[in-house]
């Protein structure tokens, strides 16, 4: 058998062999002997089946093994050769060629992507500088003002109005369908926020501009998805009756106020809370100043910087991603254009491969600094971000962890949390955190 393994650069790496006709054979009856042993053939005893037999009849399948097999030892030999280590391989082998001859060969190639080996050099040096973030004054008392109002309780707006949206109401109100009163459809003196969207669509605006104790039908249809299926799509008429209108007023902003807002601290002032506000504001602040400035320029700088191989196949399935992202966003008749004209498609390909190398090697780098900085985060931590989240959403956990893993998004989100925290954990050393 003829057989070369050889370094394309350091991520990729090419095995090319000749299998002939006499291995193919070969493996051809040891695949037969062996299901001879296990098939089961009517005639004949369970192992007592003749090779030839076995021959004639799955002929087609045992040569596919036979193949298999043989490919198999051309891509074990050429790792080998290559001395690449099983956890350096990345995703599976392509075989790029695997052309039959009329003398029974086979003319085989196959591509081996691996981890890239990177040279990361002084990564500190590349930071970007950091300005420390100022609060100004009226900042801080916009803030105040708006943790006084969003603390303060509801009261009965004494000047009569009509309903508006954002305010909070009171009201009756039964639903029917069908002229019939239906389960859960019933409440008195209902606390609602007008405009929040917790009724079904169009309910709310049409509260909006009504008067104390006025009395209203409001016809809404629910939507086809509603979770009682008895009700889904159906139109039902609410008779609606608003009691009162109420707003929060805010609180004088003095010391009493500032004791309220933070219990079982001793010596508590205005100014204590205006300078509790600053540290999280100006925490905020640089938050923001982090993901949305200081991080993408620094992975912009690393990426422009270092140099290193790519796997192949991973750019490849990158550009994939990009373009079936495209795709889902042009009409039938772009997509149907599109399978007309395959250099259409290689063009579109071409305009995002950019786009994928950057992305690719940004993925690599922040593996290679996280690596450098002892950086890592455990599966739990992934679990309890998603579980923060869903129930800040207010969905079911488990049901949103469940989505994730099937749409194989875990990983991803994994690497976007080690990214946050390898670059903030360099930045807040820069600025001497």
């Amino acid at each position: 058998m003829e057989f070369n393994a050889n370094r394309v650069d350091g991520a990729n790496a090419v095995i090319t062999a000749t299998v002939t006709k006499e291995t193919i054979e070969a493996n051809l009856d040891k695949v037969a002997k062996q299901a001879a042993k296990t098939m089961n053939v009517q005639g004949f005893r369970k192992g007592k089946v003749p090779v030839t037999v076995i021959k004639q009849r799955f002929a087609e399948k045992l040569r596919e093994d036979a193949e298999g097999d043989a490919l198999r030892k051309v891509l074990n030999d050429g790792i080998k050769e290559l001395a690449i280590a099983s956890e350096d391989l990345i995703g599976e082998p392509n075989i790029s060629k695997f052309d039959k001859k009329e003398d029974g060969s086979i003319d085989v190639e196959i591509l081996v992507a691996t981890k890239p080996t990177i040279d990361l050099g002084d990564y500190k040096s590349l930071l970007p500088a950091i300005v420390e973030k100022e609060i100004d004054v009226k900042e801080i008392d916009a803030r105040l003002e708006e943790i006084s109002k969003s603390s303060a309780p509801l009261e009965k707006i004494t000047k009569k109005r009509a309903a508006k949206d954002g305010d909070h109401s009171v009201i009756d109100f039964e639903g029917f369908v069908d002229g019939v009163a239906f389960e859960g459809g019933k409440a008195e003196k209902y606390p609602l926020h007008v405009g929040s969207g917790s009724f079904i669509p169009g309910f709310e605006e049409q509260v909006i501009g009504m008067k104390y104790e006025e009395q209203k039908d409001i016809i809404v249809s629910f939507p086809e998805s509603y979770q009682a299926k008895n009700l889904a799509g159906k139109e039902a008429t609410f008779k609606v009756t608003l009691h009162e209108i109420q707003e929060k007023v805010a609180a004088e902003l003095n010391d009493e106020f500032a004791k309220r807002m933070l219990p079982g601290e001793e010596n508590v002032t205005i100014d204590t809370l205006r300078e509790k506000i600053k540290e999280q504001m100006k925490s905020e602040a640089m938050g923001k100043y982090y993901r949305e400035e200081l991080k993408p320029a620094y992975l912009e700088t690393l990426v422009e910087r270092i140099e290193f191989a790519l796997p192949n196949s991973v750019v490849d399935q990158e550009i994939n991603y990009a373009l079936n992202n495209k795709v889902r966003t042009m009409s039938e008749d772009e997509i149907n254009a599109l399978r007309e004209n395959e250099s259409k498609v290689e063009e579109m390909r071409n305009e995002l491969k950019g786009d994928a190398v950057s992305s690719v090697k940004a993925t690599f780098i922040i593996d290679a600094l996280a690596k450098a900085e002892n950086v890592q985060v455990s599966d739990q931590e992934v679990m309890q971000v998603l579980y923060y989240e869903a129930m800040q959403m207010g969905q079911n956990p488990q049901d949103v962890v469940k989505q994730y893993q099937e749409a194989g998004y875990l990983p991803a989100i994994k690497m976007s949390m080690i990214e946050e925290k390898v670059i903030s954990k360099l930045l807040d050393e820069k600025l001497g955190k």
